[in-house]
């Protein structure tokens, strides 16, 4: 059986936090909001990070990777921050937004970083890859979004 590489197996493992960070900022955003549509896109974010949590899951374990599930620093200052600007923000709904935007263009910039590896087996490249575009996509339907007040 093919194994990842050690750098590989790291990232990989990195953007699997990375994703479960994303998928508790998402809903603690959906908390944080009175505005059904963006309540809604919220959830539906969350829900998506949480299947590609186990869609990479399942991926590592084909490749024999261990599994790190953990909560990383920045995900719990990226939530902390959303929270703070919950509260004290005049317009929390466009700066949730705004945090949800920043944060999905680090999420493609992370993807894009283990992808780079050559040393990627295909079936994770298009797993991936497959991720990536969703994230991008979801980034450009934000845009309906932005003229919430």
């Amino acid at each position: 059986m093919s194994t990842y590489t050690e750098e590989v197996g790291n990232k990989l493992n990195d953007l699997l936090e990375k994703t479960y960070d994303a998928e508790r900022g998402f809903k603690k955003a959906a908390e944080n909001t009175e505005n059904a549509q963006l309540k809604s896109y919220f959830e539906t974010k969350a829900q998506q990070r949480y299947d590609f949590g186990h869609e990479l899951k399942s991926e590592f374990k084909t490749f024999g990777q261990e599994i790190d599930k953990g909560d990383s620093v920045t995900g719990k200052a990226h939530r902390a921050w959303m929270d703070v600007k919950a509260l004290f923000s005049l317009d929390s709904a466009e700066a949730m937004l705004e945090e949800a935007i920043r944060g999905e263009k680090a999420a493609i910039e992370e993807y894009d970083d283990v992808l780079e590896d050559t040393s990627l087996p295909s079936t994770t490249a298009t797993v991936l890859t497959s991720q990536k575009q969703a994230i991008k996509n979801g980034l450009s339907n934000i845009k309906m979004l932005e003229d919430i007040r």
